[in-house]
């Protein structure tokens, strides 16, 4: 299979959908590689390792696009991307339809087979593709909510740890998967009171194991969700529903109640986000304050780490796109029947039934009746 890997255009997205071992990997079953000079630059991987590991190097995403029967990237084709589109391409990488209809609307179209790795759901009900970037995403949100704490940038001026004879931080996250236990991990590293909330009682059960005294575990409703944010400097918004919008459980009244200064850093904002008051925000311009709460909502965060997102996200997706390339995608979500899950479009027809619910007017079909 002719499989390819272009240079990221979304706003400072450094990450790349390949990394040159990946790429050797790739030819090493026989598959022709193809990459776009300069693609890996922001992730440190130079045109040259990945000639050495048998790529071929394009000079523009065009010709890329042109040529390959699958590509893989890290983030969702931008408007600019769709006219490259060609029928039957695999498209093999984060789409988050529920929240770009646009895009959703250019797959379809295009007939793109779209395979997302925010679907793919293994037999354990694990999201393997998504974890990793969960993971660097939850552990950056302290990282960024500490810096927008400080009053330079409108916080409140509060360091997280506190020092002895002042108030520590409090924190509030509001979600206990993977996302929001990276947060909490950090969070009660650096010292900061740390109160978590998930609708599973049964997850907090196990995150008041792991976590012990350091930590507050509430049952996630709206009045817990009010009382805990009163009294906040740091809300992390960490809810996820595979596939589909994210609750709105962050209200905006709730910003009124707040302290002057707080700050609010949605994770979920790739899904729509789960608060009624976030806005998609960038790296260049990753803040603005509403209400007196600053709000961080930037949709690619683990790009801020573009080295280590990337090959956390590769060591997680080479072995599923190994898979689609060797077998082609049909005979290969015959083999593995997880990979039905990923598959988002096909042939024009909307295939993740939780996208499909997302929008009025939009029919799902299951993908295992089309091929």
């Amino acid at each position: 299979m002719k499989i390819g890997c272009v240079k990221e255009i979304k706003n400072n997205e450094f990450r790349v959908g390949m990394t040159p071992d990946n790429a050797k990997i790739y030819a090493s079953h026989g598959h022709e590689v193809y990459i776009e000079k300069g693609a890996g630059l922001g992730s440190g991987f130079t045109d040259d390792e990945y000639q050495k590991s048998g790529a071929t190097l394009c000079d523009t995403a065009k010709e890329v696009w042109d040529t390959v029967e699958m590509m893989v990237k890290v983030k969702e084709p931008l408007e600019a991307e769709y006219e490259l589109f060609h029928e039957g391409l695999i498209l093999y990488t984060y789409l988050h339809l529920a929240a770009d209809k646009p895009q959703m609307d250019a797959l379809l179209a295009g007939k793109i087979k779209g395979v997302a790795y925010e679907t793919l759901i293994e037999r354990d009900g694990s999201l393997p593709l998504l974890a990793p970037m969960s993971q660097i995403a939850g552990r950056l949100s302290i990282q960024e909510g500490a810096k927008y704490l400080e009053k330079k940038y409108g916080g409140e001026g509060v360091l997280l740890a506190g020092v002895p004879g002042t108030y520590k931080a409090n924190v509030v996250i509001l979600g206990g998967g993977t996302v929001g236990m990276n947060a909490c991990q950090i969070a009660t590293g650096i010292g900061a009171n740390v109160t978590i909330l998930d609708i599973s009682l049964k997850r907090l059960e196990y995150l008041d194991h792991v976590f012990g005294s350091r930590i507050q575990t509430l049952a996630s409703n709206d009045t817990n969700i009010e009382r805990a944010v009163k009294d906040a400097d740091l809300v992390i918004g960490a809810v996820l529903v595979p596939g589909k919008s994210a609750p709105k459980i962050f209200k905006k009244e709730y910003l009124k109640e707040m302290k002057p200064g707080a700050v609010f850093v949605d994770v979920a904002v790739d899904q729509g986000g789960c608060g009624e008051s976030t806005k998609v925000t960038s790296h260049d311009d990753p803040i603005y304050i509403e209400d007196g709460v600053v709000h961080y909502c930037v949709g690619n965060m683990p790009g801020a780490v573009p080295r280590t997102s990337t090959i956390a996200l590769t060591n997680a997706t080479l072995n599923y796109g190994l898979q689609i390339a060797d077998y082609g995608l049909e005979e290969a979500c015959k083999k593995n029947d997880v990979i039905y899950s990923a598959i988002n479009t096909y042939d024009g027809k909307l295939t993740c039934k939780n996208v499909a619910d997302s929008f009025e007017g939009y029919s799902y079909h299951d993908s295992k009746d089309l091929f």
